[in-house]
């Protein structure tokens, strides 16, 4: 089987290729503004890297979010782009569980997983995870200083684990019992979109294009429409 990944929902830029087990291609690039300009190109390095065409695809695999408005629908549109072009299946991965994905077992062994996403707001995103990677909540929007340290030992990974830590820090509950912070930088990756793709299965794709997923509406104000 044959998925090629793409992400642009944060603080980065990535495509990668998952190929019966394994990434074979990747691309990845640490961005906020920009990704319009490189994702294309990353594609076609990817699948040039591989030495495969779209037709020898299975599938594509693309982040839905939560994130920042402007890299969601970026990404977004190119792999419907794509998808449209080759007739492939797509399926949406969420931020979270792209992120979640990316922790090595090791790191987390034995552990429940805090995801925490930067809205650069106030607020943070945050969703858990037991230990084997399976939703133990619903995602949630929640101010940095309303975290409730969990009773079971944790590990905060992604984007906003480091201001997540410091609202802990400031309450002294930084080095809580069985409380950890992953070591990684927390950005989703291709990779690991494409390999829970491959995991999943295409069943998703049926429901219609992946959409964008906000936990609240989007940062912009969209220009009115002219009078006629």
């Amino acid at each position: 089987m044959r998925i090629l990944g793409m992400d642009s929902a944060t603080g980065a830029c990535s495509v990668a290729l998952w190929r019966d087990g394994a990434i074979v291609a990747r691309r990845f690039a640490a961005m906020d503004r920009g990704q319009s300009e490189i994702m294309v190109p990353m594609v076609q390095e990817v699948m040039a890297e591989a030495g495969v065409g779209f037709q020898d695809l299975d599938g594509l695999g693309v982040t839905i979010g939560p994130g920042a408005f402007t890299g969601l629908r970026i990404g977004l549109a190119a792999a419907r782009g794509l998808a449209l072009a080759s007739g492939l299946p797509l399926v949406g991965v969420t931020t979270f569980e792209a992120v979640g994905h990316g922790i090595p077992p090791e790191e987390r062994l034995g552990r429940a997983v805090v995801v925490a996403v930067e809205s650069r707001r106030e607020d943070i995103f945050i969703q858990s995870f037991d230990n084997d990677m399976k939703l133990a909540d619903q995602p949630r929007s929640i101010r940095p200083d309303a975290f409730a340290v969990p009773d079971c030992p944790t590990l905060i990974a992604g984007d906003a684990a480091v201001r997540l830590r410091m609202a802990l820090e400031a309450r002294g509950l930084q080095d809580a019992a069985g409380l950890r912070f992953a070591a990684g930088p927390g950005l989703p990756d291709a990779a690991d979109v494409a390999a829970l793709v491959a995991e999943r299965g295409f069943a998703s794709a049926a429901d219609g294009p992946p959409r964008p997923f906000y936990l609240r509406p989007p940062d912009v104000t969209l220009p009115a429409a002219k009078p006629r």
